[in-house]
């Protein structure tokens, strides 16, 4: 048990010495109690987690955070380093750390916090660990990542926890109301399978299961190359198929060429999931956000453009966020679609706040601006999000506007909102965070 942090590593007292020391040591801090004891309220509980890797789906990463002793996460076996992470949601002050080791304990570990998901700082080192429950107190550490970073197994196996709690002090307050993580991605099922080691949306699905979202999107082309029902059968179902009930899809340009009609498969495999209101666009609503899932084959069917008018109009949530596959900007192959361009106007007319895409195959993020490409702080932040699985293409004329490009690592996007606010992350398939954008407040 660890009352207290040191950068070098703990001296461990002899067993003779061992009564003395825990006597002394409790004897200070009845006299001197310091903010560690004044029960931090846990900030973990329930939050976004994510691991370098499982053993299986049935050990994710979200199981050290569920509060149930009996779950645990664990990673895959034999391997060094290992990582464990948690987005508490909000930037706290971080006092205290406990984490409950199942058999598969940390012989060697960092306990390390960030802002942002990229850059860490040590609160705490393990050198000599022996399973157990190692409980880091009187940490002192401001971010809104936490993360166990193994370095060394203490068993031939891997890591494994039955629990990581987080304690501390939000620095705003209380965490955000109504926060929730979203995964989304496009461009997903090329006609591969997990028996290809370079087929990769058996690997963005793994890495998506693993981030435990409240529900998953999709941005279009969902399915190649001709997405017949045979094809989402063969392919998608196999892998983004395992959490297909709780995905939300929109279509895109190859779910048009399928020789049983335009969207004939895609209907016939999402069924109501994809056409809830009848029609290949709809929306809902999730907290205090408004999502709209819009088909882009079809911006010039006035029946579309007057729905999405009415939808809007009668739209009572604060924040609103629309996702279709054609982006209206793009630095990608394909590059700027102005067949987007009408449904932009209405959505900034509306004040809305996010737009998703996919269509160019890479990661795209762009500063907020109007539809005219003007950058304007009450303009909409566009993602691009093309890379589940289709062969990446290269980043070609970068356009105004646009602040972060990745091209050729697959993964997903993973949205954190909350009531207010939204930021997100893009997450390759090696769990690592390729980039984390910046926290935006709702329109």
């Amino acid at each position: 048990m660890r009352l207290t942090a040191f950068a070098p590593p703990r001296l461990r007292p002899t067993t003779a010495l061992l009564g003395v020391v825990l006597a002394l040591v409790a004897g200070l801090l009845l006299a001197f109690p310091d903010r560690a004891d004044a029960a931090d309220p846990l900030l973990s509980r329930g939050k976004p987690a994510t691991s370098s890797s499982v053993e299986d789906a049935t050990l994710g990463p979200e199981k050290a955070f569920d509060g149930d002793p009996a779950t645990r996460w664990a990673s895959a076996e034999g391997s060094d380093p290992q990582w464990l992470r948690v987005d508490l949601g909000a930037t706290a002050a971080v006092s205290r750390v406990r984490l409950v080791w199942e058999a598969a304990y940390a012989k060697a570990y960092r306990v390390e916090i960030s802002a942002d998901g990229v850059t860490w700082t040590r609160l705490a080192t393990e050198t000599a660990g022996n399973g157990g429950t190692d409980d880091w107190t009187g940490l002192t550490g401001t971010g809104r990542h936490i993360r166990v970073y193994g370095t060394a197994r203490g068993t031939s196996y891997g890591y494994s926890l039955f629990e990581m709690e987080v304690y501390g002090i939000p620095d705003s307050g209380p965490p955000p109301s109504g926060a929730f993580t979203v995964v989304g991605a496009g461009d997903i099922a090329a006609q591969c399978t997990a028996s290809s080691s370079s087929c990769a949306h058996p690997k963005t699905a793994a890495l998506a299961q693993r981030i435990a979202p409240r529900f998953y999107l999709t941005m279009g082309d969902n399915q190649y190359d001709d997405a017949r029902l045979s094809d989402f059968r063969n392919y998608y179902d196999k892998t983004w198929g395992a959490f297909k009930a709780k995905t939300r899809p929109a279509p895109g340009n190859h779910e048009t060429y399928d020789p049983a009609g335009s969207l004939a498969g895609y209907k016939a495999y999402f069924g109501a999931l994809a056409y809830p209101q009848g029609k290949p666009y709809y929306s809902y609503d999730e907290g205090n956000w408004h999502f709209l899932a819009l088909d882009s084959n079809s911006f010039d069917d006035p029946a579309q453009i007057q729905w999405l008018k009415d939808d809007l109009a009668r739209n009572a949530k604060r924040c609103v966020a629309a996702y279709f596959h054609h982006p209206l900007y793009s630095s990608g192959g394909h590059g700027n679609d102005p067949v987007s361009q009408p449904v932009w106007k209405i959505l900034y007319a509306a004040k809305a706040d996010l737009v998703l895409n996919g269509h160019d195959h890479h990661y795209e993020r762009f500063a907020p601006q109007d539809p005219y490409g003007r950058a304007t702080a009450d303009g909409i932040v566009e993602i691009v999000g093309g890379m589940g699985g289709a062969e990446p293409y290269p980043i070609e004329t970068v356009q105004p506007n646009s602040q972060k490009r990745i091209s050729g690592p697959y993964g997903v996007l993973k949205l954190d909102l909350t009531d207010t606010t939204y930021t997100w992350q893009y997450v390759g398939t090696d769990g690592s965070v390729k980039d984390s954008g910046p926290t935006y407040t709702c329109h």
